[in-house]
């Protein structure tokens, strides 16, 4: 075969004078599939590197040391202040009130020195000096915030607002926040004030939630090695500091985080939508090659072996697959340079713009690999076809298997791109799973053509000519069922999939979890304020249902004596070691907790530290009672022996929490008190009557209600079901150019099929009727395929992974049928009114 290469190369470029005619879908499935892979990772690879090189700005500093319900002490201030110039800031979350107390809002509160920002400019709208911005006029301090703030309370620049004890003077609005990224994710309007502000105005009591955070502008050239020398330098120093040290190398690690899982599942929607394709480059090739017969048998007649054949069919389809791929990467080249501006108003960090050949490589490698894996076996099939076969006009759509080498040969291709998909994947697990999924859909999209075909052929005979003729061309040789299901199939089963996902998601958050999440979750209430506030609830919602618990944060540093960087957990667990976590301590068992293994420890039991875990993170994490856990709480370390595992419904979004400690683990600390209120049936005017008379009794009290919340979190999760279903949309449209292609390639016997029924006396609409017929069995038998498939996906995802009910939705099943007999009808009738078209006569005449 190496041996004619360069013969079979000369004759391929002179077979392809004539145009890319009839290639057109298969060019546009390969760039389209190109073009998402490498667009997708373009982006996010920007985003990334965006990140990085505006880390010290995004960070507010080249170190960030965090600490909660504390601040540095005496000690551990001198030695951050050894290593260059420091800002200390505080973060928390309360209520801002309207000066006359008749409305308020739930604030994200961030206090800053005089040195802040150490990288980046803080940019308020009018401009001021941070002293005449946050400082103190008349007993007034300054504060800016942003434009949501203004909206809600109907302020403007100048108005004024109670915070806590204090009133603080609305002097311009935020504009640009340099370090907003590194702090995460905010559910409410922020709103900028000073140090010495916030320290006056009463909120920050022990045991409040407030972070602080002191931010390190180290000197000109310290490298990164000089940086994590420095951080072991604090960890060996202060080991039970408790602190989270974050560096400019790594300013947003949530975010980071989120993009490449994200990216991640756009690359393998992209992939499908390029295997998709894939069906479109087969029908392509043996659409081509069935118009080659005459010159392929001429190449045989002539003594060319079949491998020669192959070399150069091959060697054709190689090139014009390139022309496709370098389409879908200059589309993918360009896609950060648009996705700049697109995602500015999403995600507030500078993107870097520019080629990214990585991303482009692995894109291009996936489109010749999926052109190869389609094209290798009917290129093996038209090697074998003998000359004789050829000229008497029998095509070359050889039924069956070709050899076993080029099946072997597509098999290992085949392998080798579901291992790459595999292999360049965040989360490895995950794509596997992916890729196994569409494998196993490939074989049974297969078997259910081959089904529908079986089901077809033993059907009764039926007394209306069009449907017996509709019946008999979904099972007779070279039917383009198995092609239309299996093009459309995937494209079909991928959106119920994503479609129900988001549907699910979207009713939990907007129906089910509103019925029986609290409708108000109250932080930070003072242990000397408890029985006050129990009472004011009783007064006020005297039908509600209030829950109270104390609360600590806490960081969890080993388990079972092992620091928790060097512990290997699956990614679904690692939320529970990331940060800090809300903790609580309690005599009894609590009432929404049932007990998985272990026992609860008595009422009044005073030994060691106990703990008790949820038994989910436990069994992520590798835990299991007897296991020991270290956790810093306010700058101290406690060891505590897993006593028990419960069973915790997060979903129902009521008071839980990872772990719960035994009482005399945290004698004498400092802490606060968390509490819920439900109320059911409650109207906006009884929350607002309650929210209103807990903020003016108790200002240091952030209320926080649970509908408002879930506002944020379905626009984000609309946000995000708007990109998954555009990369979904790929994917379909990929389909549909598979199913035209399909349907293009099978009419060549449509053409002698119409023309010898209707010199045997059938009419034009008994065909029509035919063809219709014909395409809504096969698109209804397609839809069934794809809601069954698409509903099986969904629920494993929202069921087994998301540990959310799931339900299937009647408006995608009814959406998914309608859009599968649009498509095949609408898209065959097209073509059937083409071939309906044709003389009979040139046609008799070849036949």
């Amino acid at each position: 075969m190496l041996k004619n290469l360069p013969l079979a190369l000369r004759f391929a470029l002179r077979e392809m004078r004539g145009g890319l005619s009839g290639f057109l879908i298969f060019l546009t499935c390969i760039a389209l599939g190109v073009a998402a892979i490498g667009g997708v990772n373009s982006v996010a690879r920007s985003i990334s590197a965006g990140v990085a090189s505006q880390g010290q700005a995004l960070l507010g500093g080249d170190m960030r040391f965090e600490l909660n319900q504390r601040e540095a002490t005496p000690q551990e201030q001198q030695f951050l202040q050894g290593l260059g110039d420091l800002a200390e800031s505080a973060d928390m979350r309360s209520m801002a009130r309207l000066e006359d107390g008749s409305d308020q809002a739930l604030v994200e509160v961030k206090a800053v020195d005089g040195a802040y920002p150490l990288y980046g400019e803080l940019e308020t709208e009018p401009v001021l000096p941070q002293q005449d911005l946050f400082g103190n006029r008349n007993g007034v301090w300054g504060a800016a915030a942003d434009d949501l703030l203004f909206e809600r309370l109907g302020l403007t620049p100048g108005s004024r607002i109670k915070l806590g004890n204090l009133t603080f003077e609305l002097r311009s609005k935020l504009v640009t926040e340099p370090d907003s990224i590194s702090d995460g994710l905010a559910f409410a309007p922020r709103l900028l004030v000073s140090l010495e502000g916030l320290r006056a105005s009463g909120l920050v009591q022990p045991g409040s939630l407030v972070e602080h955070v002191y931010k390190l502008r180290l000197p000109a050239g310290t490298s990164d090695a000089q940086i994590a020398e420095i951080r072991a330098v604090a960890a060996e120093k202060f080991p039970q500091a408790g602190w989270s040290i974050r560096t400019r190398s790594n300013a947003a690690p949530a975010l980071s985080a989120n993009i490449e899982r994200f990216s991640q599942f756009l690359t393998l929607v992209g992939l499908t939508a390029l295997v998709v394709g894939g069906v479109g480059v087969a029908n392509a090739v043996n659409a081509y090659l069935d118009g080659k017969r005459g010159v392929i048998a001429t190449f045989k007649c002539l003594g060319a072996p079949g491998g020669f054949v192959f070399t150069l069919y091959l060697a054709q389809i190689l090139i014009i697959a390139s022309i496709g791929i370098v389409a879908g990467l200059v589309l993918a080249a360009l896609m950060p340079f648009g996705a700049s501006a697109a995602l500015s108003s999403y995600i507030p960090v500078p993107t870097q713009t520019g080629i990214y050949p990585g991303a482009l490589a692995l894109a291009a490698t996936f489109g010749v690999l999926v052109t190869l894996v389609f094209a290798v076996l009917p290129l093996g099939r038209a090697r074998q076809v003998p000359a004789t076969a050829l000229f008497r006009e029998m095509g070359t759509g050889a039924r069956g298997l070709p050899k076993t080498g080029y099946v072997a040969l597509a098999l290992g291709i085949a392998a080798v791109l579901a291992g790459l998909s595999v292999w360049f994947a965040t989360d490895r697990r995950i794509a596997a799973i992916f890729v196994a999924s569409a494998i196993f859909a490939f074989i049974v999209l297969h078997a259910v053509g081959l089904g529908v075909q079986a089901l077809a052929r033993r059907s009764p005979r039926v007394g209306s000519t069009a449907l017996r003729l509709a019946i008999g061309n979904i099972h007779r040789p070279g039917a383009l069922t198995p092609s239309v299901i299996l093009s459309l199939g995937l494209g079909l089963t991928l959106l119920v999939t994503l479609a129900l996902i988001d549907g699910n998601l979207r009713r939990q958050i907007t129906d089910s979890l509103p019925e029986q999440a609290p409708n108000f979750f109250f932080v930070d209430i003072q242990p000397t304020e408890v029985d006050s506030f129990s009472s004011l609830i009783a007064e006020t919602a005297p039908e509600g249902k209030l829950i109270r618990v104390p609360m600590l944060r806490g960081r969890i540093m080993e388990l079972n004596g092992v620091e928790v960087q060097k512990v290997k957990v699956p990614p679904e667990g690692a939320w529970v070691l990331r940060g800090d976590r809300g903790i609580t301590y309690a005599r009894n068992i609590p009432e929404n907790a049932t007990l998985s293994a272990g026992e609860w420890w008595p009422a009044d039991y005073s030994g060691e530290p106990l703990v008790s875990f949820s038994a989910e993170e436990a069994g992520q994490l590798g835990l299991n009672i007897g296991d020991t856990v270290t956790v810093n709480v306010l700058g101290r370390n406690i060891t505590a022996r897993i006593a028990n595992l419960r069973e915790v419904q997060w979903e129902s979004l009521g008071i839980n929490f990872v772990m719960v400690f035994s009482p005399n683990t945290f004698a004498g600390a400092p802490h606060s008190w968390l509490a819920t209120l439900t109320m059911p049936g409650a109207t906006l005017q009884q929350e607002a009557a309650v929210l209103n008379r807990v903020t003016q009794t108790f200002p240091a009290v952030t209320s926080v209600r649970v509908k408002d919340a879930l506002d944020v979190v379905n626009r984000l999760v609309a946000q995000l079901g708007s990109a998954i279903r555009a990369a979904a949309s790929v994917a379909l449209i990929a389909s549909v150019l598979v199913l035209s292609g399909a349907l293009a390639a099978g009419n060549r016997s449509r053409v002698h099929d119409a023309v010898v029924l209707k010199t045997l006396g059938a009419t034009r609409k008994t065909l029509i009727t035919a063809f219709s017929l014909e395409y809504m069995l096969i698109g209804l038998a397609t839809a069934v395929f794809a809601l069954v498939a698409g509903g099986i996906a969904a629920w494993f995802v929202v069921d087994r992974i998301m540990k959310l009910p799931s339900a299937f939705s009647p408006t995608v099943a009814l959406s998914t049928i309608a859009i599968a007999l649009v498509l095949t009808v609408g898209i065959g009738l097209v073509g059937t009114w083409r071939v309906l078209g044709h003389k009979a006569a040139p046609v008799l005449r070849n036949l």
